[in-house]
């Protein structure tokens, strides 16, 4: 039986087996927590870009824009048109928009893959830490329920 989560049937501890596959779990899912940030942050990245590109104009707006019969919008890039009245200035923006929105993909695109590869090594170590803890006399929805930080002994 499970006394505090840690001991297991007959009194016996936890087996140096679970508590290193419990460590590497632990390792696993602080990974995760970096992985989501860096999520977050590419997400911010596009959703900042993507409003510097927003004009609040139709489509068929632009068109008077560049004839003078309409403002540029709200947007920072319709605000330089405006502005300058430069098309050079206002190419530089929607390169530099470009830029932040593909490199912040690539980020988003990559820590996505990461993450999918470690759900993959969170399933395999979490099924060979309820084998291993099953073979020790853990019931199955003992194993299950185990919290991976106190087996490894890590504290928080």
């Amino acid at each position: 039986m499970i006394v505090g989560g840690l001991t297991m049937a007959g009194g016996s501890g936890v087996p140096a087996g679970a508590r290193e596959l419990a460590a590497r779990l632990s390792a696993l899912f602080e990974r995760d927590v970096e992985l989501v940030k860096r999520l977050d942050d590419a997400q911010q990245r596009l959703r900042d870009a993507n409003e510097r590109l927003w004009s609040g104009l139709s489509p068929d707006a632009w068109g008077l824009m560049y004839d003078g019969g309409a403002s540029g919008g709200i947007s920072q890039i319709a605000m330089l048109v405006d502005a300058t009245g430069s098309q050079t200035v206002l190419l530089g923006a929607l390169r530099d928009a470009h830029w932040v929105i593909h490199r912040a993909f690539h980020v988003y695109q990559f820590a996505c893959e990461e993450r999918r590869q470690l759900a993959v090594d969170v399933g395999e170590l979490s099924r060979q830490l309820c084998e291993v803890l099953c073979a020790a006399g853990w019931s199955a929805d003992e194993a299950r329920a185990a919290n991976v930080d106190e087996l490894a002994g890590v504290v928080g």
